[in-house]
């Protein structure tokens, strides 16, 4: 089975340049990476190469992946997204493979983490490289499947290309496009099973750049759940679910936030989006506007 990679990037050379090197060393490598980001910065010294592609355009993580995808598709039978951040066993692609291979019934799979670093000041690298290390050099235990799941976790999650066909991320979600990544594979999930797996696995550094706009941010974590439950792609009590979390860490965090959160800015998005949701004016394109 072809497996193609699609990375998209922003501001991040050294983190894509640990991925891609890692891919290179995969028990099955990829028959194509292609990296979609923004400009020539984002991707330092990668020099495209037959199997590994650069593509650039505007920014908005919809956006790059779906330029990737024009170019992973038709040829690719497998297709992984990984974020920037994340290193993969050098076992994966070939477990995912197999798993693919051996299940006609599932069309998406996250894999196990080893460790996540997005509610930390993140994990350096040589920490993450000697935690999978330690990880491919002990015996693969049996393969576990938790599912169906309502969608995917976005820094690793892999589909079959037929069952992805025309379908494209849904640009409609600007910027970072928070929970894009349910949106996306619950479409694929009609077709199929979801479900997460520990044949593969790796780890997600959550590696912090310039803090984003905790305001931003708050109103999407209102805005985008209410697009995606309208739509059809989110069911609605995982919705209110998500919001109702994200509202309560939010303004329980307030007076001992995180360095790397802007709490106080992430509650004031929290009640702008509340706001423009009583006044009818909710939208995800709003927060260009704020």
């Amino acid at each position: 089975m072809k497996v193609g990679v699609g990375i998209a990037t922003k501001g991040r050379p050294d983190e894509l340049a640990d991925i891609v090197a890692a891919l290179a060393r995969q028990t099955m490598p990829p028959e194509i990476i292609v990296v979609s980001a923004v400009g020539p910065s984002d991707v330092g010294a990668l020099v495209p190469s037959e199997t590994l592609k650069i593509v650039f355009g505007s920014a908005g993580l919809c956006h790059q992946r779906n330029r990737a995808l024009d170019l992973l598709l038709p040829d690719s039978d497998i297709v992984a997204f990984f974020d920037d951040d994340y290193l993969p066993s050098r076992f994966a692609l070939e477990r995912m493979a197999a798993v693919f291979h051996d299940h006609s019934d599932i069309v998406g799979l996250t894999g196990a983490l080893l460790a996540d670093g997005i509610n930390s000041l993140g994990i350096l690298r040589a920490d993450a490289e000697a935690a999978i290390a330690r990880y491919d050099s002990e015996p693969a235990g049996p393969i576990t499947f938790t599912g169906p799941l309502v969608g995917l976790y976005g820094c690793n999650m892999v589909f079959r290309g037929s069952a992805i066909g025309d379908l494209r991320f849904d640009e409609a979600l600007p910027a970072y496009a928070w929970q894009e990544d349910i949106d996306f594979s619950a479409r694929i999930g009609r077709k199929g099973i979801l479900c997460k797996t520990s044949a593969f696995a790796g780890i997600h550094r959550g590696v912090k750049g310039a803090r984003q706009s905790g305001i931003k941010f708050g109103y999407s974590q209102i805005a985008n759940p209410v697009y995606l439950m309208r739509k059809g792609s989110m069911p609605f009590a995982f919705g209110v679910r998500l919001m109702l979390k994200n509202m309560l860490a939010n303004h329980g965090k307030l007076v001992w936030p995180e360095p790397w959160v802007d709490r106080r800015g992430r509650v004031r998005g929290n009640w702008l989006g509340l706001r423009d949701l009583v006044c009818g004016s909710l939208s995800p394109g709003r927060i260009a506007a704020l």
